[in-house]
C-alpha cells in the first residue's frame, strides 16, 4: 500500500484523539487536536492547505483541505453521523487536484469510521499543481 507506514502513524492517532475527546464537537475542535497531535508527534503538518481547481489553464475554483502531512496524505475531518458517499467524492476530488496520491478521511461522530482513498498520480487528468 502507498503510504502505509505514515497512513497507519495517522490512523493512530485519529484513535488517541477520539479517545480523548470522544464525539459531539466541531470539526475544527478536532482539525486543531489532529494538528497539535501529528506535530507532537514529529510530523510536519499544514491546515487549510488551498488546492486549485484547474479548467483549461485557468484556475476556476479553489478548495480547502483540512490538514496536509509531511507534504504527503491529505486529510479530510467530518463529525457527522455517518460517513456519507459525498464525503468521499470530496476527498477524490483533492487527490485528483493535486499531486498527492493517498487520503485520509476520519469522522467524529458517535460511529467511529474512517476511509483511506488512493488516487494514482498515473491516472489524473494532466493538470497544472
Amino acid at each position: 500500500m502507498k503510504h502505509e507506514n505514515l497512513t497507519q502513524e495517522i490512523i493512530k492517532i485519529y484513535y488517541e484523539i477520539y479517545n480523548e475527546l470522544g464525539h459531539g464537537f466541531l470539526e475544527k475542535v478536532y482539525q486543531n487536536s489532529f494538528y497539535l497531535a501529528l506535530k507532537a508527534a514529529g510530523f510536519d503538518v499544514e491546515a487549510q492547505v488551498k488546492i486549485n481547481v484547474w479548467f483549461r489553464g485557468k484556475v476556476a475554483g479553489e478548495y480547502f483541505a483540512d490538514l496536509l502531512v509531511n507534504d504527503t496524505v491529505i486529510i479530510e475531518l467530518k463529525a457527522h453521523d455517518n460517513l456519507l458517499p459525498e464525503h468521499e467524492k470530496q476527498l477524490l476530488h483533492y487527490l485528483r487536484g493535486t499531486d498527492k496520491e493517498v487520503g485520509l478521511l476520519f469522522n467524529f461522530g458517535s460511529k467511529l469510521s474512517f476511509k483511506r482513498k488512493v488516487y494514482d498520480n498515473e491516472f489524473k487528468p494532466n493538470l497544472k499543481w
